[in-house]
This record gives C-alpha cells, sequence and structure tokens, in this order.
C-alpha cells in the first residue's frame, strides 16, 4: 500500500518500516480565510461570524485529520484538511511546535492553523466545530502529540525523552581537583553511639566488650581475691575446689 505524505499530498519513498495511523478525524468543519492576528490576546473568533459584519470568510466544510506518519526518518504529525467526499487534500499543517495551532480566546469551538503550502508558503485559516466534543477531542490529541514528540518542556526533538536523555548525558559527575568522596561503613541505617563514660568508644581500643587491664599486667580490683598459691600449704580440694578424676591444679 502506498503511503501518501499528509503535508504534500504525493506519496512517501517506499519502505517496509513506513507507517501511518490517525488520532483524530471529524468531519463538517468548518474552514475560514481570517485577517491578520492584529492584537496580543490572540485570535477572536466572535467577529469571524458576525450576523452584520464579518470578518471572515468562510471558504468550504472540510474534514479534518490528525494523521502521525513514521518513517526512516522520524516521526511527524500533520493536521490535513481534505474535502469530505472526495478525500482531496485542500491545506495542511505540520505541527511542529505549539504555535502551529491557536484556539481562539472566545470560543472552545474556534481555531487558528497555520497551514503550509507545497513551496514553504505560510497562511492562517480559521476553522470551527460545530459542537464542543469534536472540538475538545482535537484539542486532546494535539496534547497527546506534543507528549509524544517532546513538545513540552523539553522542545520538538522529534523522540519521546529524547532532549532530556541528551541533557543528562552531558553532566559531568567526575571528581574536580581537591574534592574527595567519603564513605561511612557500619550496621545498616544505625548510627554509631556517642562516645561516654558509660559507652564502649567507636575505635580500635573497644572492639571487645572487656577492657583491657592496666599497664603491667595487674588488674585493680578490691573485691578479687588473690588466687591460692602454693605458699599456702593448702590444697585445691582444701581450698573448695573440686578436683574431680584431674587431680589438684598445678
Amino acid at each position: 500500500m502506498v503511503l501518501i505524505d499528509p503535508a504534500t499530498g504525493q506519496p512517501l519513498p517506499d519502505s517496509d518500516s513506513s507507517y501511518q495511523r490517525v488520532l483524530f478525524s471529524t468531519s463538517d468543519v468548518h474552514v475560514y480565510g481570517i485577517p491578520p492576528l492584529t492584537s496580543t490576546k490572540g485570535f477572536s473568533a466572535g467577529s469571524w461570524t458576525s450576523p452584520t459584519n464579518p470578518t471572515a470568510k468562510q471558504l468550504f466544510t472540510a474534514r479534518l485529520r490528525v494523521i502521525e506518519t513514521t518513517t526512516d526518518s522520524g516521526v511527524k504529525v500533520d493536521i490535513a484538511l481534505e474535502d469530505g467526499k472526495t478525500g482531496d487534500l485542500f491545506a495542511a499543517a505540520p505541527y511542529t511546535n505549539e504555535a502551529v495551532v491557536q484556539q481562539a480566546s472566545d470560543s472552545s469551538r474556534f481555531f487558528a492553523v497555520r497551514v503550509q503550502g507545497e513551496r514553504g508558503m505560510k497562511a492562517t485559516l480559521g476553522i470551527g466545530f460545530e459542537d464542543r466534543s469534536p472540538a475538545f477531542d482535537f484539542s486532546i490529541a494535539l496534547t497527546e502529540t506534543r507528549k509524544a514528540l517532546g513538545m513540552d518542556g523539553a522542545g520538538s526533538s522529534g523522540a519521546p525523552g529524547k532532549a532530556k536523555a541528551e541533557q543528562e548525558s552531558k553532566v559531568d559527575f567526575s571528581l574536580k581537583e581537591g574534592e574527595k568522596i567519603h564513605i561511612q561503613v557500619g550496621s545498616k541505617g544505625r548510627r554509631p553511639a556517642p562516645s561516654n563514660s558509660r559507652t564502649e568508644s567507636n575505635d580500635g581500643s573497644a572492639l571487645f566488650s572487656i577492657a583491657p587491664p592496666p599497664a603491667g599486667g595487674k588488674a585493680e580490683d578490691d573485691h578479687t581475691q588473690p588466687a591460692p598459691s602454693a605458699a599456702d600449704g593448702k590444697s585445691a580440694r582444701d581450698l573448695g575446689f573440686d578436683d574431680g578424676e584431674f587431680g589438684e591444679f598445678q
């Protein structure tokens, strides 16, 4: 099946990876030739269809489609205004940024669309939906398109999240001269207890719960009796020890 470029009406290069899908479609959309924008407040559709002195001329009633086209060169989205009976292309607007379609300041059913011709010539047309429901669906389709093309907050990158990924890849995480990394090794989720007279120290001298004896190897303890010695002339049994089968202590 030969794919047609919505922006030009010409066949696209034949490729197995090329395909199209329609994101939105509706008929009975009124197309107007509107005057140039003269106010910073945007387009006012009330004057286009004024019953006494209209400022816009209705050109014809079209079928409007939002078409996504994927080819080897990337993804693009076009807004096509077509003849509802024959399908012939009347005008197309490549949706490259949010300014291509602007909602009227005084109506949710009217929009200004910047269309583009084959030679790059541009013109702004007015479109009007007969009901609010298709107008709302049209706005939703454009919102999803901006997200898919990465327009919201990242510029038109042609791929979702591409601009953000490129920005993150440029972040330099290397250490600068004089910088150091401090790593604390310990129990998970626990902080070392503060050092005081009743708490074990966190240094190498307190790896055990029993403190080492003072210098000289003699422990100072007023409640400890000296060990029995052979000079007392008493055996271990006399001192209350049961030697069992091993005999007296040597």
